[in-house]
């Protein structure tokens, strides 16, 4: 659109020069068209921000360096848990630091260095003789706690364990130190407690150095491993789910109800034999009952009659098609969803045609519990009424109850599975180099050593299980900028962190209940920030995936607005100089 340019009144007055079109111009170039273009412009660099705002993806910020210290310092520091060792030998006459030297290297010979965490033991040696009571100089911590002849060799009556291993935990109990005591008697034996305490009689002929070899293998093999096997079960394939709950499902089986039907008292079962078990692995992990009862329900493998035995049998070689899954709807509550290890504790009553109905072993005999494991499941036990030809031929409609006896014997067979499971032996005997020892059971299915021993084995693997996650949440959110980060998975790595690092130093501390629940709780959390619903959802892209979506609305119109300022922007330079070259012409 032309425009109109008054000329001033000075230009008017003096002669005008021959004016060339192309090259000059008497008036200036008006600022309106190169404004308006330029308007248009500046709103969309201005709208730009609140475009991209709209478009963000909200991350929540993650102590990445925080995650990185973990992982570092549980590759480089081994976690080590403080064990405190004491060993007293009444009625002897030796010196306490010979002795304690003879025991160290023992000691260091027995116990297994784990590349992920380790024991720094400590060893204190008291001899009490009749005349004197002597202790070892180098003790670190001292023993101060126990008074010279506080325990004399009557104490070790054989026939009362429970007395012995109960006036112990009064000596020593306000101590977490494993303690071994070595009495001169008649009748050699070897008993380790239900706390942290083991006693041996040994006769008079015998050497103490023999005795302190049988010491240092009680003190690591049971008390530090737990009477295990070196790798009989691996951490990983503890029945812990990763957000540290059991459930503990209890599964009453009626084969053929047309034959019988059987119903049992299970919660008063729960409240005497379940309940305090449960009470004392609460550190460990977080258990949950259920049971239910089942009927038509027949085993999927077959069994044959034994005309010696009087019944039938099933062998070993039928224990993994005894399971039927496609008849055992061995259903458990939401509550046992998600992440929780889920195990199946069986009571199978055959049927009339398959009753009594035995386990024959390999050797041949019949397993005196009728059960087997199945590991990572659970275990089965097979229950035969009193007289089989009796009870079948009784009403089918009446139904009967377990009698109370049998459904505790049972379910003691079942805690016995339990801690097979766990790794423990479920015979209350360990036979090691040295000899034989007879263990003392609990009446809360595990020891007070046996839940030590699970404490730092559960938290040395929580701990490193609790890293790796972090650090694989870790290296995904930063390789994905557009992955949404809500701040529930911010709080719950933050208390993941922090919960690792109390287990840290509770374990360091010896406080082994405390690290292991604080250790099960740093694994829950990172579990559960790993696997938040909102990771899994498909609403995070990268930065070239937005640009080609959004760019063919915006990208035409940018790009004729850019075209058109730059090219207004010319126009307008070109003018202004037509305009000076007209003018300094004219002067």
């Amino acid at each position: 659109m032309p425009e109109i340019t008054q000329l001033p009144e000075s230009d008017v007055s003096k002669p005008l020069p021959d004016l060339d079109p192309k090259t000059m111009r008497k008036t200036q170039p008006g600022l309106k068209r190169l404004f308006l273009t330029f308007s248009v412009l500046f709103s969309f660099l201005l709208g730009f921000p609140f475009f991209w705002n709209s478009v963000e993806i909200y991350r929540s910020p993650l102590p990445f360096r925080e995650i990185d210290s973990l992982s570092t310092h549980l590759r480089s520091d081994t976690l080590r848990f403080p064990l405190h060792f004491h060993a007293l030998f009444i009625g002897f006459h030796s010196d306490p630091d010979r002795l304690r030297l003879s025991l160290l290297p023992q000691i260091t010979k027995l116990t297994s260095q784990n590349p992920k965490c380790s024991y720094n033991f400590t060893l204190s040696v008291i001899v009490d003789s009749a005349s004197a009571c002597l202790r070892s100089p180098n003790t670190s911590p001292p023993s101060s706690l126990y008074q010279c002849g506080s325990i004399t060799p009557a104490l070790f009556d054989p026939k009362d364990d429970e007395a012995v291993d109960q006036k112990l935990e009064s000596v020593f109990g306000a101590k977490k130190e494993y303690t071994v005591v070595v009495v001169k008697g008649e009748n050699e034996r070897a008993v380790v407690g239900k706390y942290r305490h083991a006693w041996m009689l040994v006769s008079a002929g015998d050497q103490v150095e023999m005795a302190a070899v049988k010491v240092a293998e009680v003190l690591v093999k049971v008390f530090v491993n737990g009477g295990r096997e070196e790798g009989s079960i691996r951490n990983e394939f503890m029945p812990v789910g990763p957000d540290g709950r059991i459930v503990l499902s209890f599964n009453l089986l009626n084969a053929d109800p047309r034959d019988w039907v059987f119903d049992w008292d299970f919660q008063k079962i729960d409240e005497t034999l379940l309940a305090p078990m449960i009470e004392a692995l609460n550190p460990v992990a977080n258990i949950t009952v259920e049971s239910q009862v089942l009927y038509h329900t027949p085993k999927a493998s077959f069994s044959h009659w034994n005309q010696k035995l009087g019944s039938h049998v099933f062998s070993t070689n039928d224990l993994p098609f005894f399971v039927n899954s496609n008849e055992w709807h061995l259903d458990t509550s939401i509550a046992a969803g998600g992440r929780s290890k889920i195990l199946q504790f069986v009571v199978y009553v055959p049927s009339a045609k398959e009753c009594p109905l035995l386990l024959q072993l390999p050797n041949g005999e019949i397993s005196k519990t009728n059960g087997f494991i199945s590991p990572m499941w659970g275990g089965v036990i097979v229950w035969n009424p009193q007289s089989c030809l009796k009870d079948s031929e009784s009403n089918p409609v009446d139904r009967r109850m377990i009698p109370l006896q049998d459904l505790e014997e049972m379910f003691e067979v079942f805690i016995g599975q339990f801690r097979q499971l766990f790794g423990f032996k479920s015979i209350n005997v360990y036979t090691g180099a040295s000899g034989v020892w007879n263990l003392l059971p609990s009446e809360r299915g595990f020891t007070e050593w046996e839940l030590d021993v699970l404490s730092r084995q559960h938290t040395c693997f929580n701990l490193h299980s609790c890293a790796t996650t972090l650090g694989s949440l870790s290296r995904l959110v930063q390789s994905l900028p557009r992955m949404i980060i809500k701040d529930e998975i911010g709080k719950q790595v933050k208390f993941s962190l922090e919960a690792a690092r109390l287990a840290q130093s509770n374990a360091s501390n010896g406080v082994y209940e405390s690290s292991a629940a604080s250790s099960r709780q740093a694994r829950s959390l990172a579990e559960d920030a790993f696997f938040h619903p909102s990771i899994m959802s498909v609403s995070y892209y990268s930065f070239e995936h937005c640009f080609a979506v959004y760019s063919p609305f915006f990208l035409p119109v940018a790009m004729h607005v850019v075209l058109a300022a730059l090219r207004e922007l010319r126009r307008y330079k070109k003018e202004k100089a037509k305009y000076l070259a007209w003018k300094a012409k004219a002067n």
